[in-house]
């Protein structure tokens, strides 16, 4: 059996650090806030090349709390990418704003950005670009026109930690930067686990009191927030995972450019990067009109593949309301019919992405 991630084999090859920082928080007896989680703050900012971050428990908070953070609400409308995990969406409807979809890029599958400016209306407050699959999103474009429009915006980085856009990592390009440390991110934790970057103080202490129930100080309340604190055991772990991320990365570029070579001329559209993009491979995704007859034979084979993602959000009944037709998004919704993830992770072997690529290479 070749899996989609081996989660286990990164835990094997950290294991004594991975308990040793365990056995750390549980000893010092503070499993709220506190240093641990304070001093993965520092790392995580520093390496991202942001000023501040901000622990929360989850990335879906992440982009929640940045949006409640920087007034977004009721009657507001937000720009996202009609190609994206629905918690993209999510984020948006939670505060009572409006998700405004916006067509992916087809070479990229990231947001197309010669089709934001049309999509702006006087209600438009910001943008929020995905950095899909761990390819950034072209980000100039998407500042300069949020800058001419007097527009926020918000990076959803869930699956880009590490990526670079021209030369500088993603982390502090727009105004907040979000994060997921879900355990099939590049950097993972344990369990949930989630945080902003950003340059801007102010930003980053609201959201520091929205993610404590609006409290600096224990009984005293300045807004109703809410309890999305990163756990200090989560951070411990992500402390030791981090000082392995680069070289993980690394693996991870070996075997997409492998993937690159094996399988050119199969027929399956080929993941695209741009110049200036530096992916860091979280996925590796190929386009196929066969997926499915691909995916029963990749099965058969005992290899493990997904769907990144099988229903687009303007099609998930949670959406109904918005009343889009699927037509109205064809990009999107073709994607969702022609997407497949192939196993790709740190802990795969060269030997098991051949025995993938000869079984594609085989259907082809």
């Amino acid at each position: 059996m070749i899996p989609f991630l081996d989660l286990g084999a990164a835990y094997r090859e950290l294991k004594p650090e991975i308990e040793a920082a365990v056995a750390r928080v549980l000893e010092s007896g503070w499993y709220i806030l506190g240093p641990e989680v304070e001093a993965f703050e520092a790392e995580w900012a520093a390496y991202c090349g942001a000023r501040h971050s901000v622990g929360l428990a989850n990335g879906l908070d992440a982009l929640t709390l940045s949006l409640r953070a920087l007034d977004i609400g009721p009657g507001d409308e937000v720009i996202v990418p009609s190609n994206t995990y629905i918690a993209t969406w999510l984020a948006v409807s939670s505060v009572g704003a409006t998700p405004i979809p916006v067509e992916p890029d087809p070479t990229t599958h990231n947001i197309d950005t010669t089709l934001i400016e049309a999509a702006i209306t006087p209600r438009t407050r910001a943008i929020l670009p995905v950095h899909l699959y761990g390819q950034p999103a072209d980000l100039d474009p998407i500042l300069e026109i949020a800058r001419r429009h007097g527009l926020r915006v918000i990076e959803d980085a869930a699956q880009a930690h590490g990526a670079r856009y021209k030369g500088q990592r993603i982390g502090a390009h727009g105004d907040v930067v979000c994060w997921s440390f879900y355990p099939g991110k590049n950097l993972g934790a344990l369990g949930d686990a989630g945080a902003i970057t950003t340059n801007d103080a102010s930003l980053a202490e609201r959201i520091a009191l929205l993610r404590n129930y609006g409290s600096k100080q224990k009984y005293v309340n300045e807004e109703a927030g809410v309890n999305s604190r990163l756990d200090p055991i989560q951070a411990a772990v992500l402390r030791v995972k981090l000082t392995a991320l680069d070289e993980w990365t690394e693996r991870r570029r070996v075997l997409a450019a492998a993937y690159d070579e094996g399988l050119k001329g199969t027929g399956m559209i080929l993941p695209n990067v741009p110049d200036w993009a530096e992916p860091v491979w979280h996925l590796y995704v190929v386009r196929t009109a066969e997926r499915e007859a691909l995916q029963a034979k990749l099965t058969e084979a005992g290899i493990g593949t997904l769907i990144h993602y099988p229903i687009p959000p303007h099609m998930q009944a949670a959406y109904a309301g918005l009343e889009i037709a699927p037509g109205a998004l064809p990009m999107a919704r073709d994607m969702a019919g022609e997407v497949l993830s192939l196993p790709i992770g740190p802990h795969l072997d060269i030997e098991a992405l051949r025995r993938v690529v000869e079984t594609l290479r085989g259907h082809a």
